[in-house]
């Protein structure tokens, strides 16, 4: 498999090693080089369960990549490599497609947020991107993952399943499903969101895990990684994430809710990166609901994980039973815990 695209992409087979690389879910990633000397290379074949339209990411990146070469050249962007052919898609026999990008030296990137600074970090990077973009139409953009943060669709699919659900379930999440049906306005405040002129349409990552974060041996950010789910979309999607991805020590797989805490320092140092970056593009309305971004994204994944409990984990999978009832709760209890301090997050949103 690998001497075809190697060749493809105008390398030796013969000459470079392969190995897996990362830890990413959705895609499989090897980090390809040679003896020594010479640049490496990382591959990755497109998950086409998820990425229906593998030629959308290559255009969409292609395109990004053009306008950040002509308007800002000293930008890192992490972009595919052209094949011989020209393509920035290599496809075998069995319609499988693979994309090459030079191993950016010098840097690395964590699986977990640590320290302030990293958050810090982390959030300038993917603002910067936004930033720099800002003069890009989004529209231009191919939708990769269709209705991929959009609520309403999500608490849609969460009635449904108290329907057509498993009644087992349905009646053992009782509490649960009361919990987050009382966390209904936070969809109502979604749905003006998307009709709001204060709310811009804009190019957004859409997945702000702190693994697509490169950094460097300071400890600095470089550039953001991982471009397939780059879409219009508006800034909540990336904050959003953030908060509910470098808030808490505890991952969404853990099972003692007791280490699910809200870190005040790691909000502030996610606020200070995002908003110093785009202080001059967010409108007033952006700002004011900064806070909710949170809300917004915890709250979404907890309604996903319980629908598809409900629906006898048909989409995520399980790898024990009750696997996403678990994850459910987790993301209830990181929800309370960041509504706790809905107040002081407002108030510290305020002094920026």
């Amino acid at each position: 498999m690998f001497n075809d695209i190697l060749t493809g992409y105008g390398l030796n087979p013969e000459t470079y090693s392969i190995q897996s690389f990362g830890s990413g879910l959705i895609n499989h990633t090897w980090k390809i080089c040679p003896p020594e000397g010479q640049p490496c290379y990382i591959l990755q074949q497109i998950n086409t369960a998820v990425f229906k339209h593998p030629e959308d990411i290559a255009l969409n990146i292609s395109s990004l990549g053009s306008y950040l070469q002509q308007h800002y050249p000293d930008y890192l962007f992490a972009g595919a490599l052209p094949t011989t052919t020209g393509n920035y898609l290599f496809i075998n026999e069995e319609q499988q497609y693979f994309r090459l990008f030079p191993f950016i030296a010098q840097s690395h990137s964590v699986d977990m947020v640590h320290t302030p600074e990293q958050a810090f970090e982390a959030a300038r990077q993917f603002a910067r991107f936004t930033y720099l973009l800002s003069g890009f139409d989004a529209n231009q953009l191919k939708i990769t993952i269709p209705q991929f943060h959009d609520l309403s669709l999500r608490y849609q699919q969460f009635t449904y399943a108290l329907t057509h659900g498993n009644p087992v379930r349905i009646q053992e999440a009782r509490d649960l499903i009361h919990f987050l049906q009382q966390q209904q306005d936070l969809v109502k405040t979604y749905e003006r969101i998307i009709i709001s002129p204060g709310f811009a349409w804009r190019v957004i990552h859409h997945d702000t895990k702190i693994s697509n974060v490169l950094f460097d041996d300071q400890q600095k950010g470089l550039c953001v990684i991982d471009l397939d789910t780059v879409m219009p979309g508006y800034f909540i999607s990336d904050v959003g994430d953030m908060m509910r991805t470098y808030l808490s020590p505890a991952n969404e797989e853990e099972k003692d809710f007791d280490k699910i805490i809200v870190r005040e320092e790691f909000f502030t140092a996610i606020a200070r990166g995002y908003i110093g970056e785009l202080q001059h593009e967010l409108t007033p309305t952006e700002k004011q609901h900064f806070t909710y971004a949170g809300q917004f994204m915890i709250y979404m994944q907890a309604l996903r994980f319980l629908t598809d409990h409900l629906n006898d984990d048909i989409y995520y999978g399980a790898r024990y039973e009750g696997h996403n009832f678990i994850r459910a709760q987790n993301q209830v209890v990181l929800l309370q815990q960041y509504n706790a301090k809905e107040s002081l997050f407002n108030q510290i949103i305020s002094t920026l």
